[in-house]
């Protein structure tokens, strides 16, 4: 039974994404369709959560627009992804950050960056 569970996500699975971590900043290209047109919205932020595995993860995005929080649970393996590019990596103690929705103004998407060995 679980051979036939990995069989059918391996053909769930979506975009090639780079490893995703709560506190990376990142831009997701997401395809939205409006009447008949299709057009790509970039949605960039901080990642507060991740969850579940395999063709069922989800990340949660939050992101400030116009003073007001805005958060956005995304699956990773939607057929919608257009692309996701990883701005800057984020150094979190913890796998979830929710404290980052009592904060305003800067100190809101302040998550100190993470030093990583290029890939040579």
């Amino acid at each position: 039974m679980d051979q036939l569970i990995q069989l059918v996500e391996a053909t769930q699975t979506g975009v090639e994404c780079p490893e995703l971590n709560p506190g990376d900043t990142v831009r997701i290209q997401l395809r939205v369709i409006e009447g008949e047109k299709e057009r790509l919205q970039a949605f960039e932020g901080v990642i507060i959560s991740d969850r579940g595995a395999g063709a069922s993860k989800t990340i949660t995005v939050r992101k400030i627009s116009h003073g007001v929080g805005v958060e956005r649970v995304i699956p990773v393996n939607s057929p919608n992804i257009e692309s996701v590019t990883v701005l800057k990596h984020g150094k979190a103690r913890r796998s979830k950050l929710f404290y980052l929705r009592k904060r305003t103004g800067k100190a809101a998407l302040k998550v100190k960056e993470r030093k990583v060995a290029e890939k040579a």
